[in-house]
């Protein structure tokens, strides 16, 4: 043998006990705390192991109506910084797709330097709707709906995808579906209710002052002119039922409380049965409809243990800007309750009794045991880290795909690829002899290669990409069968055996290469323009025309040179 043939057949030993080595955690079904130097494994796709598929819609109306109210409220925080005295007006709903907010100018001398304000500084995202004396009009520029429509769904699957890494799912798939739904697939999850609640989140954090007059009625109990409140709503049959979206029936009350005192909305606190999960009964809170603090200017937030009585609590720390708003806020307010709120909902509202100065606050969580106290605050800490949806998503669609459905699927493919293979290997023996049973070597070699490289590349296996290795295969045994016929083509004209191989490689050589090029075209469309299942059968495609062409031409012919030094050149058998 020359030494071109040594190099080449160390390079395939070496690429042989690597893949092995790869392919062996998997195989073996070996866990982290084995003693094997590989650790990697093959991910399964969500159709071969189970788990979570949802599609999220997004409800752009009220996306709409939450940021001119933030606006407004960052327009009254710019006029009243200037000197210039105003009044928060109403929310103009009568047209949902483009909501409005008006502001009164208390000094009507001041109303053009107001505006000009107003111009100045929020020029793009408020326009001026209608001016009525000093009441002023603003809706959301055109532009920025665009924009609003544009990014909401781009900056929803950052969220829920940095939320799905804290919560260790492998592989999640996360895409746009449309211009107003999300599709997530997490294989592998078993706590489908937390992965749902995790990802549903909005995380909108609220510090919002509690009226004064109403704020309790001396005995922490609900106020009298909301308890009246909140028993006309339930005989009119407002009342909150389990399954209903907590936002919907927070609006309704606030619709039906009509008498409520300019510039507040209604709120509550859960009160929620630590046994069953259900919520037993809601505290009602009237607080401020607009706030400057929310979680924008959150920096951390972080599980901590309160000493006095053991109870789990997460700590907030606020940005620069954020902590100074936050200190003044508290300065100006002393003796008032301020109502820390997440999602609509009212998890503390602690009374102010000096200024806070640092940027430090805390969201204390009700009552329960300490471990599921501890679950709920790292939940919430790691989903307010993790960013604020810049939305609200309603599930519109979930398909919980059980394990059971994924090991059928995983045993009908291996039965169906053994089957297959079988045949072919049966073909190739009875139609090639001897050097079939080379090509079935170089056959296995071939899938060992495509496995340890999905191994490798920590790539996903879906049913598709099961699929994909089929038809490696098939294109692999494809391979041997045009440089075997050409080998036959050349000892049929009466080429020497020796010659008759090297000829019928050579001249296969291209026509291989071409076919398969061809074809890892398409695939590298498909992976670049594919989502989900596409892309997973796009990379195993890929990754088979490399093994392809390395096994079928490289291998093989190592193979057969060895062969021909084995009967000196002069007989074989195909």
């Amino acid at each position: 043998m020359n030494r071109s043939w040594w190099y080449r057949f160390v390079l395939m030993t070496v690429i042989f006990i690597v893949s092995v080595f790869m392919v062996i955690p998997t195989a073996l079904d070996l866990g982290e705390k084995s003693g094997f130097p590989v650790k990697s494994k093959i991910n399964l796709g969500l159709d071969l192991q189970g788990g979570l598929y949802m599609v999220l819609g997004i409800d752009f109306k009220k996306v709409y109506a939450d940021e001119i109210k933030n606006y407004i409220s960052k327009v009254k925080f710019t006029l009243d910084d200037e000197g210039i005295r105003s009044e928060l007006g109403d929310l103009n709903r009568s047209n949902e797709e483009d909501p409005k907010y008006s502001i009164k100018i208390l000094n009507q001398a001041q109303l053009e330097q107001a505006k000009e304000l107003v111009t100045k500084f929020y020029s793009y995202p408020l326009r001026l709707t209608n001016e009525n004396g000093s009441l002023l009009e603003f809706g959301l520029g055109n532009d920025y709906m665009t924009e609003i429509e544009d990014n909401s769904v781009k900056k929803s699957i950052e969220v829920i995808r940095n939320r799905i890494d804290e919560f260790g799912v492998t592989e999640p798939e996360i895409v746009s579906l449309g211009s107003e739904r999300i599709v997530v697939q997490l294989p592998g999850v078993k706590d489908i209710e937390r992965a749902k609640d995790l990802i549903g989140k909005t995380a909108k954090l609220e510090f919002k002052l509690v009226h004064d007059s109403l704020a309790s009625d001396g005995m922490g109990g609900v106020p009298a002119d909301l308890k009246r409140v909140m028993d006309e709503a339930e005989k009119v049959g407002i009342k909150y039922k389990r399954g209903e979206r907590f936002s919907e029936f927070v609006a309704k009350m606030n619709e039906f409380y009509k008498d409520k005192p300019k510039g507040y909305e209604l709120v509550f606190e859960k009160i929620v049965n630590p046994v069953n999960n259900e919520v037993q009964a809601l505290f009602p809170y009237l607080v401020e409809e607009t706030t400057n603090l929310t979680g924008e200017a959150l920096q951390d937030a972080t599980v901590r243990i309160d000493q006095q009585n053991n109870q789990p609590y997460v700590g907030l720390t606020f940005k620069s800007a954020g902590a100074n708003i936050f200190e003044k806020v508290t300065g100006d307010n002393i003796n008032r309750r301020l109502a820390i709120i997440l999602d609509g909902n009212v998890y503390s509202a602690p009374n102010i009794q000096a200024r806070i100065a640092g940027g430090q606050a805390q969201i204390t969580l009700g009552r329960g045991d300490y471990n599921t106290l501890l679950k709920e605050a790292r939940d919430l800490s790691l989903v307010l880290r993790a960013g604020a949806l810049p939305v609200e998503l309603e599930f519109q669609e979930q398909r919980v795909v059980g394990p059971s459905l994924g090991a059928d699927s995983i045993k009908q493919s291996e039965t169906a690829g053994l089957i297959a293979a079988a045949l072919v290997f049966i073909f190739i023996l009875i139609y090639y002899k001897f050097s079939g049973l080379l090509a079935i070597k170089t056959l296995i070699f071939n899938i060992l290669c495509v496995l340890a490289c999905l191994v490798g590349i920590d790539a996903t296996l879906t049913l598709p990409g099961i699929a994909g290795i089929a038809l490696t295969v098939g294109m692999a045994v494809d391979a041997n069968i045009i440089i075997y016929e050409r080998i036959k083509e050349e000892l049929r004209i009466g080429t020497p055996v020796r010659e008759a191989v090297q000829t019928g490689f050579g001249k296969a050589f291209w026509t291989i290469l071409d076919a398969n090029l061809t074809t890892a075209v398409a695939g590298l469309m498909l992976l670049n323009f594919g989502t989900g299942p596409i892309r997973g059968f796009a990379v195993t495609l890929i990754i088979g025309i490399v093994c392809t062409i390395y096994t079928a031409y490289f291998v093989s012919k190592v193979y057969f040179e060895f062969y021909m030094t084995r009967t000196k050149g002069k007989a074989i058998s195909i």
